[in-house]
């Protein structure tokens, strides 16, 4: 591949720089403090599934698109159901568990670095009002924030990668996505968008069919590379 010449970095957020899982996870468990483990992480797939399902069913144009807010909110309606608990307020309480999400123990100085060097871009297919709440509770630092919203679409769709190259500037070669999907970089590369992998233990890992531009381990090892790209 060519050499790397970045002028700003676009990180994904749900799963490279926050825990989603962690922050749901515990949402469930204050939603029903007698379930164990087991039923736990059952309610959690059941979470995840809908939201995947779901945005996939706008993607295809199955469905008009719904911003992450009313996803979250179903997603939060199931779970409730299946944990046998029919109080609103409860279910509106655990839809806002996808905002209060931890920071990896990375991120923050991480990114911290990073902007020394670059412009950092947030791209999330979280909306606007739950991104600023993930922003803020996670500590994360930006230059600017884009939300899917935007698009009124879902990541991977071109659309949403498009609003990061229009707000830089720059053309897409000159954008480093950052995220621990890697059919979230598939789909940046599609707009041409240079790529970076971070391990995450709930990413999705890159394939052998899979040649993003930078491989790393940790924020601290992205910006190693960075520093001598």
């Amino acid at each position: 591949m060519s050499e790397l010449e970045i002028d700003a970095v676009v990180f994904d957020v749900l799963g490279t720089l926050v825990d989603e899982p962690a922050g749901i996870r515990a949402g469930i468990r204050e939603l029903a403090p007698s379930l164990d483990d087991l039923r736990v992480e059952r309610l959690l797939s059941l979470w995840q599934q809908h939201i995947e399902r779901e945005q996939r069913r706008i993607l295809d144009g199955v469905r008009p698109y719904l911003d992450s807010d009313v996803l979250d909110l179903e997603a939060a309606r199931l779970v409730a159901d299946a944990a046998g608990v029919d109080d609103p307020a409860a279910v509106a309480e655990l839809a806002l568990s996808g905002r209060r999400l931890p920071p990896w123990p990375d991120t923050v100085a991480g990114l911290a670095r990073l902007a020394e060097r670059f412009p950092l871009i947030g791209l999330s297919n979280a909306s606007r009002t739950a991104l600023l709440g993930i922003n803020a509770h996670a500590g994360l630092r930006w230059h600017q924030a884009l939300s899917a919203e935007d698009a009124r679409t879902y990541k991977p769709d071109p659309a949403v990668y498009q609003l990061a190259v229009t707000v830089s500037g720059r053309p897409p070669e000159r954008l480093l996505m950052v995220a621990a999907h890697a059919w979230d970089l598939r789909g940046a590369q599609g707009l041409g968008l240079r790529t970076a992998y971070v391990a995450r233990p709930v990413g999705d890992p890159p394939t052998s069919s899979d040649g993003f531009d930078l491989y790393a381990d940790d924020l601290a090892g992205l910006a190693g590379q960075l520093d001598h790209a």
